[in-house]
């Protein structure tokens, strides 16, 4: 058959094999059952409605997305750094790399998502067409600049190359692309279209009918090809493969053993009855207001599975799984790399894990990028960043601890599977029990920084502690002695008053009383107030035992400034 513009390469269509697989696993559940046969078989003699039923109740254990997700974001931990020795008007147009928004971090990593789920994606390094610019007063005029546009490796069709001064350079790349136009005064519709970018030229291909012919066409000042491969793992130029293939061969496996198990489980849950000895035209009603009439010797009961193949079953998808999360975990994994007498020869530097290889590529392909952008504008030197690539693990059984830790945090692990788990890696010592730890976890009080609000720890009632200085409360038994005798005398006048008066009524003695009383609040207000005493807290357990005994400590303000905790054994 004949090639056209729009058929992919030999080397794209091997490369791609797996690519829908791929896919469907990264949407979910929803594209896997659209797969059918495909993903999920159909047994012999198996009914179509019956097989339509299993198909329609399976769902996907979402390892290899998740994989990919925590795998891919790691070299974007922390942000791109670009650095010193990129030219300022290039670091100000990675603030929106695309012209749609995104800076370079962002952009990155959407192409690292593809490189680590597909091992292959591609930028070309664009520049709109603006024939009124010639100097940069001109571009800063127009706003007219490169930019980078992302191409998944489905869009890649095919290209051709060729070794120049020892380096293999494009001399041809055919990229697909959908465009959307106007359709009537109130509708769109995408149009299927193939750039082809030779050194210097561009072409833009549109099929009308049969055949493809070109729609535009158009000339560039660069003397190369300005697409630039990203790779998974690296094979050759152009040739990348997905890291993280064998795990999605083990999640489709995963796919079609939980079918098999959801299906085991709903036969098992469905006793049959079963009638012994009747005649085959008795009619037998089961219910709990019924009664069965059946001859002499003969038997009904119902016939239940015996678990064992569900429980082989349960083992199996645990094995599965755990194989899965030890697959994706190698690529953090330190590996033993080829070091020559130029590189460091530091231990850190020779032992480097899959991920961080990739990673190196990628910047070397970001680099490049940069120098792309500076050739369209006439700069030197493009520049170039770098990735955070500290996230090796020196084990498989550490990388794979750092994933369930993940999970846990996530809602989908418990603590006490991922006790068992760190465990079984050694990282915990076989001999701790989960009971025993969680009794240690209470013991020790909530993580610093964290307080706990939901509960109210019991504690025993505290007695008051009196103070050392009984002063204060000598001068208020002053007070009170004072007021219940300037009372009795406010009695006595209030009677007098109340009576018909020949002689104006002597207020001497009441005055003398308030005089007293007014000396005693000044000899309390001269003295200094006494100092706050700490109450210490008490906390018990359930049985009555004392655990802790906290000090609250004050300042002479009464502000707390601190607290003493004393150690279990108080009593």
């Amino acid at each position: 058959m004949e090639k056209t513009v729009r058929s992919e390469s030999e080397a794209i269509s091997a490369m791609g094999t797996q690519w829908p697989m791929i896919l469907s696993l990264l949407v979910g559940t929803d594209a896997m059952r659209k797969g059918g046969t495909k993903y999920l078989p159909q047994w012999p003699n198996e009914q179509a409605e019956s097989y339509a039923s299993r198909l329609a109740t399976a769902t996907l254990y979402p390892a290899f997305s998740r994989t990919v997700e925590v795998m891919a974001s790691k070299p974007f931990s922390k942000p791109v750094a670009i650095d010193e020795d990129t030219p300022p008007r290039i670091v100000e147009w990675l603030d929106d790399v695309d012209l749609s928004g995104r800076n370079l971090h962002a952009f990155s990593a959407d192409v690292m998502l593809d490189c680590i789920s597909y091992g292959l994606s591609g930028v070309l390094v664009d520049y709109p067409q603006a024939s009124q610019v010639r100097t940069r007063a001109d571009e800063m005029v127009t706003g007219v600049r490169p930019y980078f546009a992302h191409y998944k490796p489905q869009s890649i069709l095919g290209w051709k190359s060729t070794k120049r001064n020892g380096m293999e350079v494009l001399t041809q790349v055919r990229l697909l692309e959908s465009v959307e136009e106007e359709d009537g005064p109130f509708g769109t519709k995408q149009v299927e279209q193939v750039r082809v970018l030779e050194p210097g030229l561009w072409f833009v291909y549109r099929k009308i009918g049969d055949s493809w012919n070109i729609h535009e066409e158009g000339t560039t000042t660069l003397s190369e090809i300005p697409f630039v491969f990203f790779y998974g793992i690296r094979k050759s130029f152009g040739i990348g493969v997905a890291p993280l293939l064998e795990l999605a061969f083990q999640n489709v496996e995963h796919w079609q053993s939980l079918s098999d198990q959801q299906t085991i489980l709903h036969v098992a849950r469905v006793p049959i009855l079963t009638v012994i000895g009747a005649n085959d035209d008795s009619q037998i009603t089961v219910g709990a207001s019924s009664a069965v009439k059946l001859p002499v010797g003969a038997d009904m009961r119902f016939v239940e599975h015996s678990g064992q193949a569900i429980e082989a079953g349960r083992k199996s998808l645990l094995d599965l799984e755990e194989r899965m999360r030890q697959t994706g975990a190698e690529l953090l994994v330190l590996k033993p790399g080829d070091i020559t007498a130029t590189q460091v020869t530091s231990e850190n530097e020779a032992n480097r894990c899959t991920l961080q290889k990739i990673v190196e590529v990628f910047e070397d392909c970001l680099d490049q990028c940069l120098q792309y952008m500076a050739d369209w504008v006439g700069e030197t030197d493009g520049g170039s960043v770098s990735l955070f690539t500290d996230f090796g693990a020196a084990t498989l059984g550490e990388a794979s601890a750092e994933l369930l830790l993940k999970a846990n945090q996530s809602g989908k692990l418990s603590d006490e599977t991922m006790f068992d788990e760190w465990k079984r890696r050694g990282i915990i010592s076989p001999e701790n029990e989960w009971n025993d730890e969680q009794e240690r976890i209470a013991e020790q009080g909530p993580a610093l920084g964290m307080v706990e609000t939901t509960e109210t720890v019991p504690t025993e009632p505290v007695e008051p502690v009196a103070p050392d200085n009984d002063e204060p409360n000598q001068g208020m038994e002053s007070v009170t002695t004072a007021l219940a005798d300037l009372g009795k005398q406010v009695e006595t006048l209030t009677a007098q008053v109340a009576e018909p008066q020949v002689a104006e009524i002597d207020l001497s003695a009441i005055e003398a009383q308030i005089a007293s009383l007014a000396a005693i609040v000044a000899q309390l207000a001269a003295k200094p107030a006494p100092q706050p005493q700490s109450q210490p807290v008490i906390i018990m357990d359930s049985n009555g035992q004392v655990k802790k005994q906290i000090t609250i400590t004050r300042d002479e303000n009464g502000i707390i400034t601190g607290a003493d905790l004393m150690p279990q054994t108080v009593q």
